[in-house]
């Protein structure tokens, strides 16, 4: 059995009465992997939850075909009171979650008043969970508990989901939807949170299973390794790609070529049929013979604009990063014998001035903790992360920090005109033109709370440009910037004064550093030359990859 995506015709304004989509119609065939892009703010969540069936559309249509499974952008956080059971609920088919819905209601009855009429229900809710594969679905929750925890069910079914990191609920939801009877996925951000490894895993669970998936993801390696349609949601519209990702640059552009030729044909056009009106009119005050031809040229003309011009071409994305950095000391940071308190063994290194050094590892191996220690030990101070040994930063050595879950107090309830205008002493016209230089002069007086991932993203980038930071600690940043954003944050650091160490499991952003710094799940760090994903290729290795321990030979 398959399943398949059909929109016709649909469109949604938001509540604010904005015109977010219009007149979307597309079609997602049976088995066919599908991405779903856009600039950040263009609609794809909500195009994700009109299809699943969260939103109503204000006109069109979706049907779907093979049972629907969606992963929605938010499945967890550290506040979330639900169990391990409650999650993989949530994302069963709807018959199971509705007769897990009864049986509870008729345990918590028996619990009360345990009499005849009692028992019967709970034995009739009991029954229609297993008639609706209730008992199945329990049967596939272990498998899928034991892939992604390590741990049977039975073991982990009342844990809090609070207490799973953001990778392995990620990693527990798609298991529990791979697996699953639904035929449809619709997957929003399915790698946020992955390392490398378990992004993998998906590309690899993507090849082989034969549902319908569209998915919406900023990775652009995951795209172009997993996905065989491109589907775009730009300009309130929506296109497809038929080809993968590495041929949609070129697509997109040719698309676009296509719409401008049309749009300048019609535009020709109109110009020579208003001054065939306009010259038949003058003419037709002194000769009614021609009368007739410029009432015909006037019907052509009414007819001609009531049809409409063509689709304009979209509005091209420009986000223009500046980080400028400055010149610093040769060596930018010296670590001796540190050790994060937990987290690693003892190492050395020393990173010098205009090196781009990704740090890598899997989640949970100290790569944030590590930059947290070097922004921190600016001027001196006394750092708050727990570690031994010792960190300096180098002369004229001003750090910038981007943090990755963008969880960050001192922003929250100020707006991105206010942040940059107190800040960095702005005049309100230069902070609207840094801002537009974003692409966030549009939400400019919008809380940052408010905004949206990659808005939050691109806001810090834009701080740290302004702060004239000349080191750049960067924690997973293009993890919620579009594809645009991304591109742009890859410019700007190439042209940035200043030394890069970048925390990322992004393959296609780390394809740009000079050098890597693996951070293995035995507490070891290891020096590379270039990206390593696996570590047990470094750990079996260590003549190859050495620990670093002091100078590193850079000159």
């Amino acid at each position: 059995m398959a399943g398949h995506i059909e929109v016709d015709g649909l469109t949604y304004v938001l509540p604010d009465g904005r015109l977010l989509l219009h007149e979307v119609s597309f079609r997602i065939g049976d088995g066919v992997k599908a991405g779903l892009v856009g600039p950040n703010g263009a609609g794809k969540t909500t195009l994700l939850r009109l299809v699943a069936g969260d939103l109503r559309p204000d006109d069109g249509r979706v049907a779907c075909s093979g049972g629907l499974g969606v992963m929605r952008q938010f499945i967890g956080s550290v506040r979330d009171d639900r169990t391990v059971h409650d999650l993989l609920l949530s994302v069963a088919p709807d018959g199971v979650r509705a007769a897990a819905g009864a049986l509870a209601r008729a345990e918590a009855a028996m619990a009360v008043r345990d009499d005849e009429t009692t028992q019967l229900a709970y034995a009739q809710a009991i029954s229609d969970y297993a008639d609706a594969g209730g008992y199945d679905m329990d049967v596939v929750w272990d498998t899928c508990a034991t892939a992604a925890l390590g741990l049977p069910y039975d073991a982990v079914r009342a844990r809090p989901v609070g207490t799973l990191s953001g990778g392995e609920q990620k990693r527990l939801v798609l298991e529990a939807l791979l697996r699953g009877p639904d035929q449809v996925l619709l997957l929003d951000e399915p790698d946020n949170y992955l390392d490398v490894p378990a992004k993998l895993w998906l590309e690899e669970r993507l090849h082989a299973t034969a549902k319908t998936v569209l998915l919406v993801s900023h990775d652009r390696q995951l795209l172009a390794n997993a996905t065989d349609r491109i589907v775009t949601v730009e300009a309130r519209g929506v296109w497809v790609h038929g080809g993968g990702f590495a041929t949609y640059a070129e697509g997109r552009q040719s698309r676009i070529d296509r719409l401008e030729e049309r749009r300048r044909r019609w535009d020709e056009e109109h110009a020579k049929l208003r001054r065939l009106v306009q010259t038949l009119r003058q003419t037709a005050t002194n000769n009614d013979a021609v009368s007739s031809a410029y009432r015909a040229a006037r019907t052509r003309l009414s007819r001609f604009e009531e049809a409409g011009p063509p689709e304009r071409p979209p509005r091209p994305q420009n986000v223009r990063m500046r980080l400028r950095g400055g010149r610093t000391g040769k060596r930018a940071v010296t670590c001796e014998d540190l050790e994060l308190t937990g987290l690693m063994r003892p190492f050395g290194t020393e990173i010098w001035y205009g090196e781009r050094v990704g740090v890598l590892g899997s989640n949970g191996s100290g790569k944030s903790h590590f930059l947290r220690l070097l922004a921190e030990a600016a001027d001196g101070a006394v750092p708050k992360v727990a570690h031994r040994g010792s960190v300096k930063l180098g002369a004229r050595v001003r750090p910038g920090h981007f943090v990755q879950t963008h969880t960050r107090p001192d922003l929250h309830g100020r707006t991105p005109a206010e942040l940059v205008t107190t800040r960095h002493a702005l005049t309100l016209n230069e902070a609207m033109a840094a801002l537009a230089r974003y692409e966030l002069a549009p939400a400019a007086t919008q809380p940052f709370e408010t905004l949206s991932g990659g808005q939050q993203a691109r806001l810090q980038i834009l701080l740290l440009e302004l702060s004239g930071a000349t080191l750049l600690l960067l924690d997973e940043p293009t993890d919620n910037l579009d594809l645009a954003g991304a591109e742009a944050l890859q410019q700007g650091l190439a042209s940035f004064s200043g030394t890069v160490l970048a925390a990322t499991h992004d393959r296609w952003f780390a394809a740009d550093f000079d050098r890597f710094l693996i951070f293995g799940t035995n507490g070891r760090v290891y020096e590379t030359p270039a990206p390593i994903w696996d570590e047990s290729r470094v750990a079996r290795d260590p003549k190859t990859y050495p620990t670093p321990n002091g100078a590193t030979g850079h000159p």
